[in-house]
């Protein structure tokens, strides 16, 4: 028996359950291992893809960044249809799905949770409130502090249009399979958690992209 091979599967194994349990992205069994393997231990050496301007001299980086705002119009495009526009936009139910899941919290909290600007943020929050999906409250453990929280009306909104809300994300996510599932969000939570450093930093906007610039370099 292969006891060397046994120690290093068991090993991997562990990593993977380390790994799982802080980010939760794939399933606790044999699949989502395999699947974790699959994106973590993929052949460097992939082919590479043809792109529009390649021969030209269009970098991947432009490519990326092309795509990337082309599927962020895609879910918006796919998203008015939820509710019979009862939304007014797909912030609405993104931000009470967000109240829902992690709970109460500070308005500037909610806003950079999602990486909205302010004003638009703000203006998201009040029309929540205004809807009746969303309550601000007087935090019981400093009173100074307001938080933002989901009320009965809105779980009751996300509930009856939550179907919707599945369809439109499944139909983002197309004609992926499960394993390309796993890698896109293994690689955009790597990026997420990149770009989120620097965030939470509170750089100034005009000064932001030449300081991530340089950490790259």
């Amino acid at each position: 028996m292969n006891f060397d091979l046994i120690k290093s599967v068991v090993e991997l194994l562990q990593q993977f359950v380390e790994q799982n349990e802080r980010k939760a992205i794939y399933s606790n069994d044999f699949q989502g291992f395999a699947d974790w393997i699959n994106a973590s231990y993929r052949n460097d050496s992939i082919e590479e893809p043809d792109w529009e301007g390649k021969e030209l001299g269009r970098s991947a980086d432009s490519v990326i960044n092309t795509l990337l705002v082309k599927m962020g119009r895609y879910s918006k495009t796919y998203s008015r249809s939820i509710g019979n526009s009862i939304f007014s936009s797909q912030d609405d139910f993104i931000y009470l799905i967000s109240l829902k899941i992690r709970g109460a919290m500070s308005k500037m909290e909610l806003i950079r949770h999602h990486v909205s600007e302010k004003s638009a943020g703000i203006l998201i929050i009040n029309r929540l409130i205004r809807n009746g999906w969303a309550e601000q409250t007087i935090s019981r453990e400093d009173k100074r502090a307001k938080h933002i929280q989901i009320t009965a009306k809105g779980l009751a909104i996300l509930e009856e249009h939550m179907e919707e809300i599945r369809k439109a994300s499944k139909t983002v996510v197309g004609n992926l399979n499960h394993s390309e599932k796993m890698l896109l969000i293994a690689i955009l939570s790597k990026l997420d958690e990149f770009h989120d450093s620097f965030y939470r930093m509170n750089i100034d906007a005009n000064n932001l992209r030449d300081v991530v610039y340089k950490r790259l370099n």
